[in-house]
């Protein structure tokens, strides 16, 4: 078995200050751009019905109280007051909010591109257009004017299974797999600056691809449940579910304050 030399190959410093380090600076901009563009884009938050808002809280307390219960700050009597009443309230649906009645066969279906869903879909089309435009026009670029460019070697050792993702448009086989291409330095910056976002411009941003997973959700349907159109949710199903989780829950029930008083005691070596 044949041990392959150590590639010594002698880049030109030029190709350090006018390709690597503005690669670099151009991905770290026109992430920021993004974010800014992303937060210029975004529609103010519609107002939904009062009916609406009480059913959606009436589940959340009715969760939080179900969370809770492992160590619920809440003395048992309290408690098992609330969780009776609560599940009193959401099996006889007392927080549901009205539904239209259908007659028949004659009930028109929910139009899923009313003005509501129309604006959604446009919103996120608009997200998904800021994260593709910029990442195309600078991939053709890099492909255009620097194809082929060896910019730097990583000081550690890979496996031959990293040559697709490094060298991915030089066509040399027996080119060493530490050494990076122009457009693989592209890719790599693309989905390895989350942190430098992070640092710069805070965890929630929306610089990277990640972050605009919720306009993807909003184009196939699933981010439209609370404009009421055909991908709502069934609240009296949710309900009847959280009946059976508060039930669930009151087994897991302990208080936090059950023997605090023996619990001091003995941190104070006093007990």
């Amino acid at each position: 078995m044949t041990v392959k030399a150590e590639q010594d190959l002698y880049l030109d410093p030029s190709i350090r200050d006018w390709v690597l380090i503005p690669i670099t600076l151009i991905m770290v901009l026109v992430g920021v751009l993004r974010h800014y563009i992303t937060l210029l884009l975004n529609s103010p938050p519609k107002k939904q019905p009062a009916a609406a808002v009480r059913e959606q809280r009436a589940l959340g307390r009715a969760a939080l109280l179900r969370a809770t219960a492992p160590l619920s700050p809440l003395p048992p009597t309290q408690y098992r007051s609330f969780s009776t009443s609560f599940a009193a309230a959401l099996s006889s649906g007392e927080y549901l909010k009205p539904t239209p009645k259908k007659e028949g066969d004659d009930a028109a279906p929910a139009n899923p591109f009313d003005n509501g869903q129309m604006d959604t879909m446009m919103e996120g089309m608009k997200k998904q257009g800021v994260m593709m435009v910029p990442n195309m026009v600078i991939m053709q670029y890099i492909n255009v004017f620097f194809s082929g460019f060896v910019l730097m070697r990583l000081p550690f050792p890979l496996t031959a299974g990293f040559k697709s993702l490094l060298s991915r448009d030089i066509p040399m086989p027996d080119l060493d797999v530490r050494w990076v291409s122009a457009l693989s330095w592209y890719f790599l910056n693309l989905f390895g600056l989350n942190g430098v976002f992070k640092l710069i411009l805070g965890s929630n941003n929306s610089a990277v691809d990640a972050r605009d997973l919720s306009a993807m959700s909003s184009l196939s349907g699933a981010g439209a449940g609370m404009m009421g159109g055909p991908g709502q949710p069934d609240m009296s199903k949710l309900f009847k579910n959280e009946v059976e989780n508060l039930a669930l829950a009151e087994g897991m029930y302990k208080w936090v304050g059950e023997g605090i008083e023996d619990r001091i005691l003995k941190s104070f070596n006093k007990l």
